[in-house]
């Protein structure tokens, strides 16, 4: 398995662009979201805390994130517990309307980030690895910790290393201009 850094990393390379970032920081939970909503109707059990196929996902990407960075999974693990209860509400609602609100932020979700890969010119890195759809969530909040000055930077950004990322617009994000 490939460090948190090698990871970063390699998610980074599509993520050099202030605008796609941005445009992330809404997307990542939107399709977040709804992922753990459409996981959410599938119910084990009902109890106090109830377990459904989105919470045993949930728990099983949080060990995941341990094992790559404790301290980053549980600065992580917050947000992804706000979005897993916001997603469980909505997973009881009567069905047609938990479908609609899952549409919505699904889509809504991939087409803001869409967006923000046409700003950076480059198709999304889970075109390339579907795995790094894992990784988005983990980016943000180093990124959050970066900005803060609460961990430091230790790997080498990839706009360090190569010039600005390419206009190429919906053609790179469709796989025809990479």
């Amino acid at each position: 398995m490939k460090s948190l850094n090698e990871q970063i990393e390699s998610y980074a390379a599509y993520h050099r662009d202030g605008r796609n970032k941005l445009t992330h920081f809404f997307g990542v939970p939107l399709v977040t979201f709804s992922f753990f909503l459409c996981l959410g109707w599938i119910r084990l059990t009902d109890w106090v805390v109830p377990v459904t196929a989105a919470t045993v996902f949930c728990a099983i990407v949080f060990v995941y994130y341990l094992v790559l960075d404790w301290r980053i999974a549980l600065c992580q693990a917050p947000f992804s517990l706000l979005l897993l209860l916001l997603a469980d509400w909505a997973a009881r609602l009567p069905f047609k309307e938990s479908l609609l609100i899952f549409a919505l932020t699904f889509i809504g979700g991939w087409l803001i980030q869409l967006l923000g890969h046409a700003f950076e010119g480059k198709r999304p890195a889970l075109f390339d690895n579907l795995l790094q759809v894992f990784n988005a969530p983990l980016f943000l909040t180093v990124e959050v910790m970066e900005h803060f000055g609460i961990r430091k930077t230790e790997h080498v950004r990839p706009s360090q290393n190569v010039g600005p990322a390419p206009d190429n617009g919906l053609k790179t994000i469709l796989g025809r201009g990479r």
